[in-house]
């Protein structure tokens, strides 16, 4: 069994599905309920005793500047690449915090606290059972829950991929490997950072799905999804 040591919150994108929004507020910085979105993360991981945590910040970087007075333990990494590649550019400058870590998104709303428990066995992603079409990463998985195929483009079937996942140390160091082969080395600017585990290295890592209810965790994608989260008690 592994402990979670620290985490690593991706913050750096444009968020431009919830434009005119995102024009002068960066999507993580969004309030529901009035909370930024990204605070609600934070609230989760300290719940959970994680303290260390990393934000990678990029488009309107300044704004995330009050977190680390407000939270003492966090700091901020600027990715200089947010703006010309994909997401594997914000894990890439942050592959030195890569330990026993949990890697999440910042614009997303940590309903059940217990999906950021520090216990953990395998690396692996949290995955929601679908029982219709669903354009999301969809994860398939043998009798002991271990991934053995990922659709990207969506399937009816199967466990729905959401943007949070742990890492054991003995993996997250082949993480780093790969991230600095593929970035540097390779120019893979254009992927995701999944990509590396999921896909282009695949065999070299042994995945499980972490099963979680589909209600733990909002993804907020859009200003009407967005609307009517706010308009929940």
């Amino acid at each position: 069994m592994s402990k979670i040591d620290n985490a690593i919150i991706m913050a750096a994108g444009f968020g431009t599905r919830m434009r005119p929004l995102t024009y002068e507020t960066p999507k993580p910085l969004i309030p529901v309920h009035g909370q930024p979105m990204i605070e609600s993360v934070i609230a989760g991981l300290h719940q959970n005793n994680i303290e260390d945590i990393t934000v990678v910040v990029g488009y309107l970087g300044e704004q995330f500047n009050y977190l680390p007075t407000k939270y003492p333990g966090i700091k901020l990494i600027s990715n200089p690449y947010y703006d010309r590649y994909n997401n594997i550019s914000s894990l890439y400058v942050a592959r030195n915090e890569l330990k026993n870590t949990v890697i999440l998104d910042g614009d997303q709303l940590i309903m059940n606290p217990q999906v950021l428990r520090r216990e953990f066995k395998n690396s692996g992603y949290a995955g929601t059972k679908i029982n219709g079409w669903s354009d999301e990463w969809i994860m398939h998985i043998d009798e002991q829950n271990k991934i053995v195929s990922c659709d990207r483009d969506g399937n009816d079937h199967g466990w729905r991929l959401y943007s949070l996942s742990k890492w054991t140390a003995e993996d997250s160091k082949k993480l780093k490997v790969y991230l600095t082969q593929d970035f540097e080395n390779n120019e893979r600017h254009d992927i995701y950072w999944d990509d590396i585990a999921m896909f282009e290295h695949f065999d070299d890592f042994s995945l499980e799905m972490m099963p979680i209810n589909a209600d733990d965790i909002v993804e907020i994608d859009s200003i009407d999804q967005l609307k009517k989260v706010n308009s929940l008690k």
